[in-house]
């Protein structure tokens, strides 16, 4: 009730402020007279002249002095000295007013008993309302957050504690499972049964809940995510049971709903013995480091202690940024790692063949790429350039210089294409695919008749997923912020679905993926069910404690999902297999198949003729070219790159 009472529209707040200010002054007047008669009386005569002048002449001097801006909540000593005055002036009024008028059957010290009366009633009601308001709740701004804690366990009461030292009052309560606990008190606050949430948003306008459950699985997690997307309440979450067992529990550590519980399922853990195999005391190299996967790989190679990790990345403040996260991560477990940092392209094959002859890694991580499907759509030239170029680039060179293992992390995009990020990515596969089953690879085919022929004896690899849920360019990240930003999320079609995985998950899977290589598989990671983006939007809305406001009913919800249409070259779903009948391997996680492909001979010719076309930027060339070369590329748009179309139009 309180809650409601809050949210009432101000003018209908000083209306019932208002009607409850006269009330109690026609009160005072009656108590005043009752006092002066020594009775319980009833009016009569010149006496209900009085009973009209105490209202009509409290009225203009409480609203002159401010008595219904204040907001009830937050009164303080200020608010009741004001009070305490405007009483006063009033009761001087009055006293003046009884005296002038000398009404027959009116005592003069009514006009004493009367205001004195009415600011006990007044003060006594100004108070009143805000203990009852607030609950007996310290202070706290009309926008503060008000929390209920799901776990009354150690790590709830440790958030609790931290809680109230930072946000005073802003802990409600804790609710839990448990029916043991529940009626009790944990940190001086109540244990409420889960059933009781909606009794707790209606009484006390509960903003927010904290998942404290770091150990439960991710089925009973699933449940009670379920159960709170009923209620308009943000959902926010603790770190991992890591962090808790360690101590580091702090306001700080509140975050947003971890991206796993978006996709409802377990990750299998990790098997060490794989993610060790090719990176524990060997150098290992990793492209596109600065990525949202790349660095992830970073992160996980470094957890399985190489000896010497080269971070390659062209973009210099993400190069920086995870180069210094790793240096602390290195030092705060004692890793005894050599991190190089180094500025470079995967299309400068000069700087890449200096750096392996240097180095001489062992493993060779491929994580460069441009991934954004409309963006390359645009510019296709370039997606090519970096995509395909540079693989093949890397790809020499690893074979060149003896590099041990290297792995290509591709996606779902490159099946049956319909855009030109999946087109090159297909083709960066058949590169490594072709060169895998070339024992004396010659380079230069078609360009140099006199190329050198090189001994292979680099393990190549692939190893192929979905999307990866926070990174850059991923739907929830996009999501949150046009959340924050009061809506519309935009969906490109209700019935388009991808494949998700978080970006940990992914990264383990790749190292286990390529410790298994033999030579030319094409990995693929199982990524569960497809999920719906729809519902996905639905789910991120109603577990940022908001509601989908549906087409058609404007005065319902708050976020509204807008229908973009698809953009070019985006495919209502994924796949992840070409063929049929995907290979199991010894982790549950990881499927490995062998598709078709085209011999060294022939490829590396074509490559050649697709580089000539991509230097001139004729794109027309260049998607026949693909058209050729990647089997089953057929784009779903007409060319949409934005040189040739500002070139066309100036024509035209």
């Amino acid at each position: 009730m309180q809650s409601r009472l809050i949210r009432l529209p101000k003018n209908i707040k000083q209306v019932i402020v208002i009607a409850v200010d006269v009330a109690m002054s026609l009160l005072a007047t009656w108590l005043a007279f009752s006092l002066r008669l020594d009775t319980w009386y009833w009016p009569r005569g010149y006496q209900w002249h009085v009973y009209q002048i105490a209202p009509l002449l409290a009225f203009p001097i409480f609203v002159r002095l401010g008595f219904y801006r204040a907001i009830f909540r937050f009164t303080g000593m200020s608010a009741m000295f004001a009070i305490a005055k405007g009483i006063g002036t009033y009761g001087l009024c009055f006293f003046c007013l009884l005296l002038w008028l000398n009404f027959p059957g009116v005592p003069r010290s009514v006009g004493v008993l009367q205001p004195l009366l009415l600011l006990i009633l007044v003060g006594g009601s100004r108070v009143g309302a805000r203990f009852w308001l607030n609950h007996i709740l310290p202070e706290r701004h009309e926008d503060a957050s008000r929390i209920v804690i799901y776990g009354a366990g150690e790590a709830g009461a440790q958030v609790a504690a931290a809680l109230q030292q930072k946000k005073p009052g802003a802990v409600i309560g804790f609710l839990d499972d448990d029916p043991q606990l529940e009626g009790k008190t944990v940190n001086g606050r109540r244990v409420y049964a889960p059933n009781d949430l909606e009794n707790l948003i209606s009484s006390y306008g509960i903003t927010d809940v904290l998942l404290a459950l770091p150990a439960i699985g991710r089925a009973r997690r699933n449940q009670i995510l379920a159960n709170l997307r009923r209620y308009q309440v943000h959902v926010r979450s603790l770190p991992d049971l890591t962090d808790i067992v360690r101590g580091r529990v702090a306001v700080s550590d509140i975050k947003e709903l971890d991206i796993a519980d978006l996709l409802g399922r377990d990750p299998v853990p990790p098997n060490w013995a794989l993610i060790s195999r090719n990176i524990t005391d060997k150098t290992v190299m990793v492209t596109g480091a600065g990525g949202s996967i790349g660095s992830e790989l970073c992160r996980q190679i470094l957890d399985a202690r190489p000896s010497c990790l080269l971070l390659i990345d062209h973009n210099e403040f993400s190069l920086y940024s995870i180069h210094e996260e790793l240096l602390r991560q290195a030092k705060l477990h004692g890793v005894p790692v050599i991190l190089v940092p180094l500025l470079g392209n995967v299309r400068d094959y000069p700087r890449i063949k200096e750096i392996c002859k240097t180095w001489r890694p062992r493993t060779l991580y491929h994580a460069a790429a441009y991934k954004h499907v409309p963006m390359v759509e645009h510019n296709p030239a370039e997606g090519i350039r970096n995509n395909v170029l540079g693989t093949y680039n890397l790809a020499r060179v690893a074979v060149e210089e003896g590099v041990s293992d290297f792995v290509l992390i591709s996606t779902d995009k490159a099946v049956r294409p319909t855009n030109i990020m999946g087109a090159s990515k297909r083709l960066a596969e058949l590169i490594l695919q072709a060169l895998s089953a070339c024992p004396n690879p010659i380079f230069g085919i078609g360009k140099d008749p006199d190329g050198i022929e090189q001994s292979n004896k680099t393990r190549f690899s692939m190893v192929r997923f979905g999307n990866v849920l926070g990174s850059s360019g991923s739907v929830v990240p996009l999501f949150r912020q046009q959340i924050r930003d009061g809506g519309p999320v935009t969906v490109t079609d209700p019935e388009v679905t991808r494949y998700f995985m978080t970006i940990p998950e992914a990264a383990q899977l790749v190292v286990q993926a390529a410790a298994m290589a033999e030579g030319g598989e094409v990995f693929v990671l199982d990524m569960g069910e497809s999920v719906k983006i729809m519902d996905l939007a639905r789910r991120v809305i109603e577990l940022s404690g908001m509601a989908v406001k549906e087409a058609g009913h404007d005065s319902h919800g708050d976020i509204e999902i807008e229908i973009t249409g698809l953009r070019p070259g985006e495919k209502l779903y994924e796949e992840l297999l070409i063929g049929e009948s995907p290979q199991r391997t010894i982790h549950p996680r990881i499927m490995k198949a062998h598709e078709d492909y085209l011999p060294w001979s022939e490829l590396e010719p074509a490559l050649h003729r697709l580089f000539e076309a991509v230097a001139a930027n004729e794109v027309a060339h260049i998607r026949e070219i693909l058209g050729r070369l990647v089997s089953g590329y057929v784009s779903s748009t007409d060319i949409v790159d934005w040189v040739y179309l500002a070139a066309t139009q100036e024509v035209g």
